[in-house]
């Protein structure tokens, strides 16, 4: 088990999937902007027979569909550092283009990284080649070795395993899309794009690659309704009479709401740090629940991220703005009955900012 930790496996899956979010943000939001004003994703765009709708869409979808590649390099880079930039991007490019997907790329990741290691430590040159090893030699022989095994070993597993999981998916019945649903929906939420998100959203986005859309649809939604949830919850809490923010809580809210909107979740953790246990407790329930509903109701989107932005991507937007509604709904009403009265003495605090000296500013 020490041996494992070592390695640090998960570690270096995170590191990518860090890399990884903001081409997966850029590209979601292309192809949502662009298939919302009717534009399609094309294969190859022909000048003057696409309109900036279908550029932008086309785009996106280029974006998406290299993710096996940004994933594999990622995870090369952070292993062997440089030298497992270049057999990282072109092992993932096998890997994506024997129709390994996105579980293909994490493993090449591995693959490419450790073999480079391994040339770097046993491949002995001459001192007048050094310099060759990160520009030809590395890249040469982890390449070559890399691809082949993922070619002629690794593919026809992964082939086997990917029919064996989406069939599995594919045939899921309405009670238990309730409970799967009900499972990301939780998990997704808890740590509000911390490193169980992210594990959570590596595996939706391998489902999604096999054109599954549901539950990497049912992670971005709780993540979308997470921080609206928070912003309903000031309102239901006054109609109990409560008041459960802080001043300095509620200008948070004054950002971290429009940031939800739009898929950012990170703005509501100033809030969760005061009270972590109630919040979790709120935001689980919401989650649990908001899965569940995007699940059962077959909510769709084929973009990975994107907000509200996602819905006309869905096959039935209504689903994706109903799971959003009842995922908010419920984290509000749950934060307003766990959630304690702030006291007098938070309700009279202000936001103070410290007044700047320019006497102690010095110039070096």
């Amino acid at each position: 088990m020490s041996n494992i930790k070592k390695i640090n496996l998960k570690g270096h899956l995170l590191t990518a999937i860090s890399y990884l979010i903001p081409i997966v943000c850029g590209a979601g939001f292309l192809i949502a902007i662009g298939m919302a004003f009717g534009g399609t994703s094309q294969g190859t765009l022909v000048q003057g027979e696409f309109s900036i709708w279908d550029a932008l869409a086309t785009m996106g979808g280029a974006g998406l569909g290299l993710l096996p590649v940004v994933i594999a390099t990622g995870i090369s880079y952070s292993i062997a550092g440089k030298p497992g930039i270049a057999p990282g991007f072109i092992i993932g490019l096998t890997a994506n283009a024997i129709g390994a997907g996105f579980i293909g790329g994490i493993l090449g990741g591995y693959l490419s990284g450790y073999l480079a290691v391994a040339v770097l430590k046993y491949f002995k040159v001459p001192k007048w080649a050094k310099g060759l090893m990160p520009t030809l030699i590395i890249p040469f022989f982890t390449s070559i070795i890399g691809g082949l095994i993922m070619v002629y070993i690794i593919g026809i597993p992964i082939a086997a395993l990917t029919a064996l999981l989406t069939n599995a998916l594919n045939g899921l019945g309405s009670s238990s899309l309730l409970v799967f649903g009900g499972i990301i929906g939780l998990l997704s939420g808890i740590d509000f794009g911390g490193p169980i998100n992210k594990t959570v959203f590596a595996f939706v986005l391998t489902i999604q690659a096999e054109g599954i859309n549901g539950p990497i649809t049912a992670l971005q939604l709780v993540n979308t309704a997470t921080p609206i949830g928070f912003g309903l919850a000031y309102f239901i809490a006054k109609l109990f009479g409560k008041n459960i923010y802080t001043p300095v809580e509620t200008e948070a809210l004054k950002s971290a709401v429009p940031m939800g909107v739009v898929n950012i979740v990170e703005g509501v953790i100033p809030i969760v740090m005061n009270d972590i246990v109630r919040c979790v407790t709120a935001v689980a329930i919401g989650g649990a629940v908001g899965g569940a509903i995007t699940m059962v109701l077959g909510a769709d989107a084929t973009v990975p991220f994107g907000g509200v932005f996602m819905l006309p991507t869905m096959s039935q937007p209504w689903t994706g703005a109903v799971a959003i509604l009842v995922n908010a709904l419920v984290t509000g009403l749950a934060l307003a009955v766990l959630k304690k009265n702030v006291s007098k003495e938070e309700e009279r605090a202000e936001v103070e900012e410290e007044d700047i000296d320019l006497d102690d500013i010095q110039i070096l």
